[in-house]
């Protein structure tokens, strides 16, 4: 698929169908997420793959919509801030390099024909819980990841003359 048809089609789903996913789709999502830009080159980031069956109950306690476990796996982003580059200004791009991962992983998936939906209105605490996180490790955002039972609808963009300015010096 083409970039910018990628970019087109990804949309949030909020409905999945159980097939499981091929090993090898997997491993390219998780190799895009590898390959983002980290400030710094730190990769100060991890993935956590989480199959979903069996622990549907637990996972709602971290985000307690249905089709949030409908999904053969879901993906928790985390950042481990400590080991992240600083800014001089004392900016930590743990947030904004975790977040690049998980866009590279949210458009490969798309590209494998498989859906997800970014999640950061999930509960911290009971992800530590849940996934056992050590304190260093921090969750930033999920995802479920699996084969859409639903369709898009219609993407609401702001124009982008509100988006961008163009300075001239």
């Amino acid at each position: 698929m083409e970039f910018f048809d990628v970019i087109q089609r990804r949309y949030s789903v909020r409905a999945y169908i159980s097939d499981p996913i091929e090993d090898e789709k997997l491993q390219r999502i998780l190799e895009a997420a590898r390959l983002a830009p980290t400030a710094a080159n730190r990769q100060s980031f991890q993935l956590i793959v989480i199959h979903t069956q069996g622990k549907e109950a637990q996972l709602k306690k971290v985000y307690p919509k249905d089709w949030f476990v409908q999904a053969p796996l879901v993906i928790c982003a985390c950042g481990l801030p400590k080991s992240n580059w600083v800014r001089s200004d004392g900016k930590n791009y743990n947030d904004v390099d975790v977040t690049i991962a998980m866009d590279h992983l949210i458009l490969a998936a798309a590209n494998e024909g498989l859906g997800t939906c970014w999640i950061g209105a999930f509960n911290s605490a009971e992800a530590r819980r849940v996934l056992n996180l050590p304190e260093d490790v921090e969750p930033i955002a999920f995802t479920p990841l699996g084969y859409p039972a639903d369709q898009p609808r219609e993407k609401r963009r702001k124009d982008l003359k509100e988006l961008v300015r163009y300075e001239q010096w």
